[in-house]
């Protein structure tokens, strides 16, 4: 059996660092993934500031970049899974900024995203999109 979400976005946000991932729900594994605990991304962020919206949006860059390389930016036709709700309850109202700054980073790269709330506006307007 196959699963129809195939391709899953995780974020794991910690007071110092961003890691996302995206998994492949049907073999079980990370298919690639991007950390502020990098030393390439940690070094070219400013003054090490590796937990604000800024590095989540580099995060989110450098996954894009990665998924590309693997021909994945389009989840092999049916799209990344990404559950924005469930991932600002995870960590917290006060990371809406950063989990929106990873989504939108990865739009803008040419990924592929499916949103499964995507009546979640209110969070989309008053996060990321208007600190640009």
């Amino acid at each position: 059996m196959t699963v129809l979400k195939r391709y899953v976005l995780r974020l794991f946000m910690s007071i110092k660092y961003i890691t996302a991932n995206v998994v492949d729900r049907n073999n079980g594994r990370i298919v690639t993934t991007a950390s502020t605990v990098e030393h390439a991304i940690k070094n070219s962020l400013e003054c090490g500031r590796t937990c604000n919206a800024k590095a989540a949006a580099i995060v989110g860059e450098v996954l894009a970049m990665r998924l590309k390389v693997e021909g994945l930016q389009d989840g092999q036709g049916r799209g990344i899974h990404a559950d924005v709700k469930k991932e600002i309850e995870k960590k917290g109202f006060k990371s809406r900024t950063k989990v929106w700054a990873v989504i939108n980073s990865l739009r803008n790269n040419g990924v592929t995203l499916i949103l499964d709330d995507d009546d979640d506006d209110e969070y989309r307007d008053r996060s990321y999109e208007g600190h640009r």
